[in-house]
């Protein structure tokens, strides 16, 4: 009992140690100098936040190892961080939001821990990590809420990334006390500084597990980054749904938050020196999303209609706790005033106007805001591009149009896949050279001096050479023909051979060729060439051929195939055909017809005739319905036919298949069908079948037991299993109390010596099993009887010591003991018994002892004990 209570104390005492209660960390390095050696110091930095809510334990307690992994993920050192200075506390300040609705619970106590730490300067680089246990509990858009670990990482970029100089990671700002309200829209910032003033662009990533089961426990030998169990619709890029994005340029997190709850955001913001990226480090936070309102007016900092003289005006704030709206749209020509949420306004003129919005909230409250609004249609942007191939310049030419003011400037982004971001320009007509071809999506930005920006986008190919489509590359003419060739591209163009041609300098020559011949066409688009061929083969006289007469059965269609050069056809009769104008036209004649075909290769001409005959299918008729029979009967077919043959199938469970008339007994379900053909001449050649589906009840089985014995004038219950079987019938009906269920009594008198019962079980459509049993009746009383030897050698006679037991209707054991009281067999089981053997090994040759008991039909219990001799 004393160590029961020593457990319990332990675990009690245990319990605040591993609660949940951390809100988010993020890890942080500062190179600190040159520690000689090819070494260099860092000063490492873990900001652990808590939250003011938890009853877990307090940042004070907590103890801190950082594992340092090599560019293999390899441990190489572990980092313990003491804390450093006192903890703060971050609370949000709810009075700056007069017309908050809810109650708002946003605090987080924030502590920092840091050691320094000496590490060789190498080629990969170095990971850092904590890994923790103890998030809070109760994380929404996970498929795992609770008891769910950390890692922060941070990463140290090796000479590979920075070949020169040293790296101290990004501090992303602590505001973390954001006011974020269910449903409703929010910022976020989630921005950082850089002590080496590296560029950064931040994005959505994945937050990690861990698998360690406590804060103290060190890292690991091999770093594993395990993603945390996001649930659908939320991930590492989403961590709080479609409605929300963040700033790449500014890490400024925006949208429309997801319902009430706790959410893990994970930021990864990457640095770039040079141009190039060195390094990622992240900040992993939970934020609390609130069942919460406020009522405010939020206006965007301005609104240019460069379009239209109509503005739609929104408050940004789409809280339901505003009771009121007033809008003063600032014109002077038109006044008014509206009070609706989302009002639209047409302006009189162009210009700049000052709009404000006034509401009241909750309590009487108010909130107010204002933006400017710049009005001035007619803007719109264009571009037209000129160029031939990949090698040469493009010449991009500003196209855009501004009926106010004037447009002052451009963005321009060729989307060079091989530049890596870096083809773009400001000038009004700039020319650019691609590196390779490709498909490339243009973009121009412009903007004029009233504030209007727009973007036009036009889809380029830059090809390796001029672009040009010849119509066809192999074609055939008559002799006595000319051919167009129309070709399709911008530049200059020539044609090889100039031979039988015409306008042999343009896109669209003529040519006549007497023999076949192969055209070549250069295109030459300032300086960029591209060719294409062209053969014309050229016949004399063309012929066309059909095959011989046919016989077509009657409703078929099928296609006629000529064989011939030709180009274009004419078929008769047209009414039978889907088309009479194409090469393989369909036909379905309804009678004997003659088709002719005329067929042209320009002037060159021919035709051809072929005669089909309409022959009726043959007929094949099933003069029996569907049938259902039981297993084992057998059912007579019937069929008759108009042809010349006839067969079955299947035949297997067929007798007489040769005749009209064979016998069916399948043994399960089986569709047999009658095919007829026609081979007389001039007949349809196809075969024709009918069926007929036979239904197969299965066998009913029955089971009454095995064979028993019974005392005089006892009742035995019998029982009939069928579990197919809705009706029963036993006989004879001597001693039974029914006949007509299945577990009917049988009361024997002492004139009876055996009787063998027979039950027929009945099934659905009339279908029966049977089975039987053979009851001996003893004129004792109640009885267990054992043999008083048996000869256990695998003869097949008296090799199981077994009781034999007479108006028993329960066998409560029966034992078999050895010499030394050991009981080397027991059952309960009648019919069970004991061939000798005892844990697999055969007992030698004796004398046992056996103990039995059983009880009969009325209650009275019947006991048994005796010896046997086991005779080997």
């Amino acid at each position: 009992m004393k160590k029961l209570l020593f457990i319990i104390s332990i675990l009690l005492f245990s319990l605040p140690a591993i609660a949940k209660h951390i809100a988010g960390g993020e890890l942080m390095y500062q190179y600190l100098g040159d520690a000689g050696g090819g070494n260099s110091n860092y000063l490492l930095t873990l900001r652990l936040f808590r939250d003011c809510f938890s009853t877990g334990p307090l940042l004070e307690r907590e103890q801190v190892n950082v594992g340092v992994y090599d560019e293999n993920n390899n441990l190489i050192r572990t980092v313990i961080l003491p804390i450093s200075g006192a903890v703060s506390t971050l609370i949000l300040n709810t009075g700056a939001f007069p017309c908050l609705v809810g109650n708002v619970n946003v605090c987080y106590q924030v502590a920092l821990y840091t050691n320094t730490v000496t590490l060789p300067d190498n080629t990969g680089g170095y990971t850092l990590s904590r890994t923790g246990c103890c998030r809070i509990d109760n994380i929404s858009g996970l498929s795992q809420p609770s008891s769910v670990g950390s890692n922060y990482v941070t990463h140290i970029p090796g000479r590979n990334k920075l070949p020169i100089g040293h790296n101290s990671s990004p501090t992303f700002n602590v505001k973390d006390t954001a006011l974020v309200c269910a449903n409703r829209k929010f910022t976020l910032d989630f921005g950082a500084t850089d002590a080496d003033n590296d560029s950064l662009t931040y994005a959505f990533c994945n937050a990690y597990t861990s698998s360690n089961g406590s804060n103290n426990q060190p890292p690991a030998a091999v770093l594993s980054l395990i993603p945390l169990p996001y649930a659908y619709p939320y991930n590492g890029k989403q961590p709080l749904g479609s409605g929300v994005s963040i700033d790449a340029k500014t890490g400024m997190i925006q949208g429309i938050a997801p319902p009430e709850g706790q959410y893990v955001v994970n930021v990864c913001v990457s640095e770039w020196r040079n141009g190039n990226a060195i390094s990622e480090h992240r900040k992993d936070f939970i934020l609390k999303v609130q069942n919460c309102d406020i009522a405010e007016a939020i206006l965007p900092s301005r609104i240019v209609r460069c379009d239209t003289n109509l503005v739609k005006f929104e408050n940004l704030s789409a809280s339901s706790a505003i009771t009121s709206y007033r809008w003063d749209f600032g014109d002077p020509r038109s006044p008014a005033i509206d009070s609706t949420p989302t009002p639209t306004h047409v302006y009189t003129d162009t210009g700049t106007y000052t709009v404000h919005l006034f509401i009241k909230g909750p309590k009487g409250c108010t909130g107010s805001d204002s933006t400017k609004v710049m009005v001035y249609p007619g803007f719109k942007p264009a571009f037209t591009i000129k160029g031939s191939c990949y090698f040469k310049p493009y010449q991009f030419t500003d196209a855009s149009f501004a009926r106010y003011g004037v447009i002052n400037s451009w963005f321009w982004y060729f989307n060079d896949a091989a530049t890596d971001g870096k083809d773009t320009s400001h000038r009004q007509y700039p020319s650019y050279t691609y590196k390779q071809p490709d498909t490339s999506n243009i973009r121009l930005i412009v903007g004029s001096n009233k504030g209007c920006v727009d973007t036009a986008f036009q889809t380029l190919i830059v090809r390796d050479k001029p672009f040009i489509a010849v119509p066809f590359h192999d074609t055939l003419i008559c002799s006595i023909d000319t051919l167009p060739i129309n070709v399709k591209g911008k530049g200059n163009f020539s044609w090889l051979p100039n031979k039988n041609i015409l306008n042999a300098n343009t896109a669209n020559p003529l040519v006549f060729p007497q023999d076949t011949t192969r055209y070549i066409v250069s295109l030459n688009d300032g300086g960029c060439i591209n060719t294409d061929t062209v053969t014309v083969n050229v016949l004399s006289y063309i012929t066309v051929q059909l095959r011989p007469d046919t016989v077509v059965c009657a409703t078929d269609t099928f296609q006629l195939h000529p064989v011939s050069h030709a180009l274009r056809y004419q078929w008769t009769p047209v009414a039978s055909l889907n088309n009479p104008l194409v090469k393989y036209p369909l036909a379905n004649p309804a009678s004997n017809t003659t088709y002719s075909v005329i067929a042209n290769l320009g002037k060159c001409e021919a035709s051809a005739h072929i005669f089909v005959k309409i022959s009726p299918y043959p007929v094949a008729r099933m003069a029996i319905p569907d049938t259902t029979i039981c297993y084992g009967s057998r059912v007579a077919l019937k069929a008759s036919y108009t042809g010349t043959n006839y067969q079955w199938s299947p035949t297997v469970s067929l007798i007489n298949t040769r005749t009209l008339t064979p016998v069916a007994g399948p043994g399960k379900s089986t569709r047999y069908f009658f095919t007829v053909i026609d081979t007389t001449a001039g007949a349809c050649p196809k075969a024709v079948s009918d069926s007929v589906n036979i239904t197969v009840i299965p066998m009913i089985m029955v089971d009454v037991g095995k064979d028993t014995s019974v005392v005089a004038d006892q009742p035995l219950q019998l029982n009939a299993v069928a579990p197919m079987a809705n009706r029963f019938l036993w006989a004879p009906a001597t001693g039974l109390n029914q006949v007509n269920i299945a577990n009917p009594v049988a009361q024997l008198g002492i004139d009876i010596d055996s009787i063998r019962y027979r039950v027929f079980a009945y099934g659905a459509g009339g279908c029966y099993g049977e089975d039987d049993i053979v009851i001996r009746i003893f004129k004792t009383q109640p009885e267990i009887f054992v043999p008083s030897a048996f000869t256990p050698n695998g003869d097949g006679k008296n090799d199981l010591l077994k009781p034999m037991i007479v108006g028993i209707s329960t066998l409560r054991y029966f034992r078999v003991l050895n010499r030394w009281g050991q009981i080397v067999f027991s059952t309960s089981e009648p019919g069970k018994g004991w061939d000798g053997t005892f844990n697999g090994l055969k007992q030698p040759a004796g004398t046992y002892i056996y103990m039995t008991e059983g009880m009969d039909y009325t209650g009275k219990v019947v006991s048994r004990k005796g010896t046997v001799v086991l005779i080997r």
